[in-house]
């Protein structure tokens, strides 16, 4: 617990360390708690004595016609975990052998309406609606939804809309945020596929060595000569394009995430070589332990520094390819919210829609320049020196 400790005191101690979690708290906060921040639906209506929340169910079951419903299940879950999880943590500060069973006890009870609660169609606009006699409407600080036509097509920041509106009236700064979900969700598990890939992949090819490794490093180089980008142009134009009724967000994240192992395959692979030269790895041979159990209970262990480093740095390459794709025509689809969409649809005339611009190209420089901050400081934090 203490080599814990120093590891995050010394991420914190490093200037690069500091700004890219600021950086993160800036993107991940907002997307975490979207609903709560951007939503036409109010969060309470009060009525007498009678209380409604609105947006519950739509908070548990988002309509498929409307969204990416992985994703904002995804987030959802986790603006109720957060804040349910944190209160639990400190609540147990003397029992501290109880929270390896309270937390997965608290996700599956907060994973149960998420199961159960199927969504239903609300076409209602609470906005304009005529409140009953007596009746209180709490909205959202943004009192409308990503997908709602609100405003003029392309109009300009004002005091209704903070951001201005995209080509078709909808709210620039609820797509924004709603856009960091869509950055957030492709980046993490495109790279957690990445990782678990290339890991095996370079773990298996660095200690069996021989002809094993050989023949798998050749494959791989094989693979890395392709044009990523392109590749990632082909595969999206193949199976998501045109009438494909597959959900574009995990089909981005499963076309980066089996396309970006090969840097993590090389990487694992020379680290690998590096820790079985030790003798520690000499002693688990000697004492007959098995293959499987060298390789991921010893090796990868003392690898995963290297590999961590370089998995918070892919994550900023995976939200620069999407939003590249997004531009392009060949990510997300409508209507699901993404920086690289809103981008696109200023490319006609960029000074003309500057806000379509600005905004979206500061979000995606926050988050890559935040990830790759935080990755040089879990790198000077995690250094054998």
């Amino acid at each position: 617990m203490a080599q814990k400790g120093s590891a995050i005191g010394r991420f914190f101690s490093t200037a690069p360390g500091r700004l890219g979690a600021a950086g993160l708290a800036l993107l991940v906060l907002p997307a975490v708690f979207a609903p709560f921040i951007a939503n036409g639906r109010p969060l309470l209506v009060l009525s007498g004595s009678d209380v409604v929340l609105p947006f519950v169910r739509h908070f548990f079951a988002p309509s498929s016609s409307d969204t990416e419903v992985f994703v904002e299940k995804c987030f959802n879950f986790l603006a109720l975990f957060l804040p349910f999880g944190l209160a639990l943590w400190f609540m147990t500060v003397r029992f501290k052998s109880l929270r390896k069973w309270l937390l997965p006890l608290l996700a599956l009870a907060l994973l149960v309406p998420f199961v159960l609660v199927r969504p239903r169609m609300d076409k209602r606009n609470y906005r304009e609606a005529p409140a009953a006699p007596g009746e209180v409407r709490i909205f959202a600080p943004l009192p409308y939804s990503p997908f709602e036509q609100v405003g003029r097509p392309y109009e300009t920041p004002c005091a209704r809309h903070l951001l201005g509106c995209d080509s078709v009236g909808r709210d620039v700064a609820a797509r924004l945020i709603y856009g960091g979900r869509t950055s957030l969700a492709v980046g993490i598990f495109s790279t957690a596929i990445a990782l678990a890939i290339g890991a095996t992949v370079g773990i298996a090819a660095g200690y069996r060595r021989g002809w094993f490794d050989l023949a798998v490093m050749r494959v791989v180089e094989i693979l890395m000569c392709f044009p990523t980008f392109l590749l990632l142009l082909i595969l999206m134009s193949s199976f998501g394009g045109g009438s494909s009724s597959l959900p574009s967000i995990p089909l981005v994240i499963a076309v980066l995430g089996l396309t970006g192992w090969i840097g993590a395959a090389f990487l694992v692979r020379g680290e690998t070589l590096k820790q079985c030269a030790m003798s520690y790895i000499q002693s688990c041979e000697v004492s007959g332990i098995s293959t499987w159990r060298i390789m991921f209970r010893h090796l990868l262990p003392n690898i995963s520094p290297v590999l961590l480093t370089w998995g918070v740095f892919a994550v900023a390459g995976a939200i620069m390819a999407e939003n590249g794709l997004s531009f392009l025509g060949f990510g997300v689809k409508e209507p699901g919210a993404s920086w690289g969409e809103l981008l696109r649809q200023a490319f006609a005339d960029p000074m003309t829609y500057w806000h379509l611009t600005l905004f979206p190209g500061a979000a995606i420089f926050l988050a890559v320049i935040s990830f790759n901050f935080v990755g040089d400081g879990i790198g000077k934090a995690l250094s054998p020196k």
